[in-house]
């Protein structure tokens, strides 16, 4: 747990440290936000906050690898050098269009490289978890599967990227609910502790607090295409990961292990749940309107949390405590299914209800905009 602490802090202090320079290099290549009817931020704002994330990530990565029990791990050394390169594929499509605003095909080109890239790398779903049967997938179905879960990930990241700090928050939250999982699973079947994605969530989650103290509302720097489509597969790669470094046959070990083999399945859905809410319901919405999904618009979950009346910082904070609720909700109460877990759970659930719906928000701010948002 040292090393993984470790590791944490290094990517938090040498994103921190990155950011402003990387502010000052957006600024100096017009990678600039500007201010579009869709947009709540009310001043130009530069990217390139996924390019400081990158460079915490490789330097995680490297300290990791020079540790003396992660470092001990060829299959960890091999898939975070996969990750890294993929992710840095990635985040420079990202780059490019954050400067060039590049069409949405060529965006979809590049994220389906990147998962070839980790594909072609051994970065992918060997198995899945069936009613009385955990299933070994053939080698079409995994790659297909593994690109598909990239893809998804990226692309719901990217859309829930509206408002300052939400997608570094929301990121944070399920990539520390997906750690907890996989070390916690580890330790109760006394397997490796030293997995792949357990290193992913956590250098993960250093990334985005790293830089969260320059994107927290009224941010000085956004993340950008490149930090987003980053982070969406750091945390699509850190599930996907975790199949290939667990024994499937050690999870039906015991009553625990019954429950906890679904959670492979579940899990992505809990640490995903609302951008995955907000890209379904997009997708439909657009479709229903007769648009491509990818057309943008302004009816996304958080807008609609601003229309309720809810001032910034506290619109983000809330969706923050849902994406908690369910991500460590969902983990805890498959790990420990116990009375108490459940108990809490639901308490949980109904402040946070209370908190969105039942305080007049709108009657305290009426119609007030102060808004300045990614």
């Amino acid at each position: 747990m040292r090393e993984y602490l470790l590791v944490l802090l290094v990517a938090a202090g040498v994103t921190y440290l990155l950011s402003g320079l990387c502010r000052r290099v957006a600024f100096r290549f017009n990678a600039v936000a500007m201010v579009r009817d869709r947009d709540v931020h009310t001043k130009p704002v530069p990217y390139f906050g996924g390019v400081s994330m990158l460079v915490g990530l490789a330097a995680a990565f490297l300290v990791a690898t020079q540790l003396p029990w992660l470092g001990d791990f060829e299959i960890v050394r091999h898939d975070a050098a996969a990750v890294l390169l993929a992710g840095t594929l990635i985040c420079a499509v990202g780059v490019i269009d954050d400067m060039v605003e590049l069409s949405a095909i060529a965006k979809i080109a590049g994220q389906l490289l990147a998962a070839g890239v980790a594909v072609m790398n051994g970065v992918k779903v060997y198995w899945i978890p069936l009613p009385d049967a955990i299933v070994s997938l053939d080698e079409g179905a995994s790659i297909l599967l593994t690109v598909l879960l990239i893809f998804v990930a990226v692309n719901a990241i990217n859309l829930i990227d509206g408002l300052d700090g939400l997608a570094a928050g929301v990121v944070a939250i399920g990539s520390g609910a997906f750690f907890l999982y996989a070390y916690l699973l580890s330790y109760d079947l006394e397997l490796v502790r030293a997995t792949t994605s357990s290193l992913v969530t956590v250098a993960t989650v250093g990334i985005c607090l790293g830089f969260l103290p320059y994107n927290i509302h009224k941010a000085r720097m956004f993340m950008g295409d490149s930090g987003a489509m980053l982070l969406g597969f750091l945390m699509a790669t850190s599930v996907i990961s975790l199949t290939g470094q667990l024994d499937p046959s050690r999870l039906d070990a015991s009553g625990a292990g019954v429950v906890a083999a679904y959670l492979p399945v579940l899990l992505p859905f809990a640490v995903l749940g609302f951008p995955l809410l907000d890209l379904v319901l997009a997708y439909v919405r657009r479709t229903l309107r007769g648009q491509m999904w990818y057309h943008p618009d302004k009816q996304h979950l958080h807008h609609r949390m601003l229309n309720l009346g809810h001032p910034h910082r506290h619109a983000v904070s809330l969706l923050w405590l849902w994406s908690a609720l369910v991500a460590f909700g969902v983990v805890l109460i498959g790990l420990y299914t116990s009375p108490g877990v459940i108990a809490g759970f639901v308490l949980g659930v109904a402040v946070a209800a209370f908190l969105t719906w039942g305080v007049p928000w709108r009657a305290r701010r009426a119609t007030r905009v102060d808004l300045g948002h990614e």
